[in-house]
């Protein structure tokens, strides 16, 4: 019986319960009703994202026996990076606004958009001239995040993010350059695609920093995600059976705060009665960047850090960053020479750090980025699906003034977001629903070129995920009375089955282990020497091979794992 029901029950006969009672009960109702209004009149003023409000009507449908228009009666809002003819295009900057005259044209993924049916609404708010991952503007204000309005809604492309979930347009364009549209994504639940670089047309597109940077585009629903896909990569309707291999990237779900319970297992269990998916593996991406991007070494030497898998990630995130800043002085510079009574207080810290940058070694910053796609290519080929976090914190609080708080904050998520920039590869991102009061989201990444494999993905396991997310969101936390680490709790269980002789049961518990945590190589040693008892060579020569790739100094660990469980047993 709660607490509740017993005061109530003990103190039935005392006026003051009741009134205390119906105190609780109103104030609940006030609540909801001050809510209910705010969340109106938000809506009532767009939510804060847009900037300019127009109506940009489709061509006509073409005649039959021509293809059906594939958006027809949808909306759609771009970014302040996007040219409308007529319309100047701001760059989330009222400076360059002021410095800059009409467009003559319509970007082409605009028009494009407009000749398969969609109707363009508004230009939505950005992060200054592209730069930034909160989604705040000093200039124009910052979108209001549906979800949590006292929160970041994620930037750079903050505004169009909004607008898709606050539902005032079906879908979106941004921009994403280090996670501009993914993260924003993730923070306001709704899906989000970043596709191969340079596969969409950048003509009449502002550019921050053209070789990392791509369009995106948002949506709540996976088959207008998949629409709006086709028609600005020009994509073929028809979906081949293929065979998809998913890997899990347990490093990077380490930087996150969401239990494995509402992400990782989420995505296991949704494709575990999907045909055509193999076995998801697990991996160590730091570890297998550090040992396959060569370059990189010289950035982890300068920043006095050694080449492990944290420090790897953070060194190619510098370099992204690098490349960014370079990028963007090089398109822009000229005009800033112009504008020099304006820099200063009227522009954000990035941008002025960007226009004061100096890189002396600019080859060497290319050299990571071509070898950081070789890499990626090599690992996913034509069938892999790495599964990341899309973010590692929840969407921080407006305004937040610690400065240590904020660099924690975007050194922890560029090292997320990195992986495709740098690589150049396509990456959607999929809400799971919430931890707490916090939007939960993963991200698939996929070969470069390998947009279409991504979208039919999505399109394919987007029900399921969202059916156990919903499963995981009504259980209880996972986690040992003893508050252990569930994956240690079930390799002690493997341990005592080994000792028990019971090869079969511990094989079973290594695995689950490895399930929770697939990180650590241990499980893996553990694993083979089950095997090994049970004649399984294959299998025992396999985990041992994936433990060594985990730790390099797995030979001396598999001798000292082996030798442990022999005395147990």
């Amino acid at each position: 019986m709660s607490k509740s029901l017993t005061f109530i029950q003990t103190n039935a006969s005392n006026p003051k319960t009741w009134v205390v009672i119906g105190v609780t009960v109103a104030g609940i109702v006030i609540l909801a009703e001050t809510r209910k209004r705010r969340i109106k009149a938000l809506r009532e003023e767009h939510f804060g994202a847009f900037l300019d409000r127009f109506e940009l009507l489709p061509f006509p449908p073409p005649s039959p026996p021509a293809a059906k228009q594939t958006l027809s009666g949808l909306t759609f809002s771009i970014s302040d990076a996007f040219d409308i003819k007529d319309y100047i295009t701001g760059f989330g900057s009222p400076q360059w606004k002021k410095t800059h005259e009409a467009a003559e044209k319509t970007a082409v993924v605009v028009t494009t958009l407009l000749i398969n049916g969609a109707t363009c609404v508004a230009k939505t708010v950005m992060d200054e001239m592209g730069f930034g991952i909160t989604g705040e503007n000093k200039h124009y204000g910052t979108p209001i995040n549906p979800l949590m309005p006292s929160n970041v809604p994620g930037g750079c492309s903050s505004g169009s993010a909004v607008s898709v979930a606050a539902e005032l347009v079906d879908f979106a364009l941004g921009i994403d350059t280090t996670g501009g549209v993914r993260i924003p994504a993730s923070f306001c639940g709704v899906l989000g695609f970043r596709p191969s670089q340079g596969t969409v047309s950048s003509v009449g597109v502002l550019p921050n920093s053209q070789s990392l940077e791509t369009a995106g585009w948002f949506a709540r629903d996976p088959s207008v995600l998949c629409h709006v896909g086709h028609a600005l990569l020009n994509l073929s309707a028809v979906t081949h059976k293929r065979q998809r291999s998913l890997i899990f990237a347990d490093d990077l779900f380490e930087l996150s705060d969401v239990p494995k319970q509402k992400s990782v297992h989420v995505v296991r269990k949704a494709i575990e009665n999907l045909p055509g998916y193999q076995p998801p593996k697990h991996m160590n991406v730091g570890q297998y960047v550090a040992s396959n991007v060569p370059s990189l070494a010289e950035f982890c030497e300068k920043s006095g850090t050694s080449q492990d898998s944290a420090s790897s990630l953070k060194a190619l995130a510098s370099v992204m960053l690098s490349i960014q800043r370079h990028e963007f002085k090089t398109n822009h510079e000229e005009w800033s020479q112009t504008c020099k009574s304006f820099l200063g207080p009227r522009f954000s810290s990035d941008v002025v750090t960007a226009l004061k940058s100096r890189n002396e070694n600019i080859k060497s910053l290319y050299r990571v980025k071509t070898e950081m796609r070789a890499t990626i290519q090599s690992l996913l080929k034509e069938d892999g699906i790495l599964v990341i976090p899309t973010v590692a914190d929840p969407p921080p609080k407006l305004n937040t003034k610690n400065k240590d708080a904020v660099n924690e904050f975007l050194e922890r998520n560029y090292a997320l977001s990195c992986t495709a920039s740098m690589s150049g590869c396509c990456q959607v991102t999929i809400p799971l629903g919430k931890h707490g009061e916090s939007p939960i989201s993963v991200s698939f990444l996929a070969y470069y070129g390998g947009d279409k494999f991504l979208l039919d993905t999505i399109l394919e396991v987007y029900a399921s995920l969202q059916d156990q997310a919903d499963i995981a969101a009504s259980l209880a936390p996972v986690n040992d009375s003893n508050g252990i680490e569930p994956s240690e709790v079930m390799k002690e269980k493997g341990n005592a089955a080994y000792k028990g002789r019971q090869w079969n049961k511990a094989v079973s518990c290594y695995t689950e282990a490895i399930k929770l945590n697939g990180a650590n190589a241990t499980y893996f040693c553990n694993r083979a020497a089950a095997y090994l008892e049970l004649g399984r060579f294959q299998q025992a020569e396999e985990d041992c091979t994936e433990a060594i790739l985990i730790d390099k100094k797995v030979p001396n660990l598999i001798t000292y794992s082996f030798s442990i469980l022999h005395s147990i047993a």
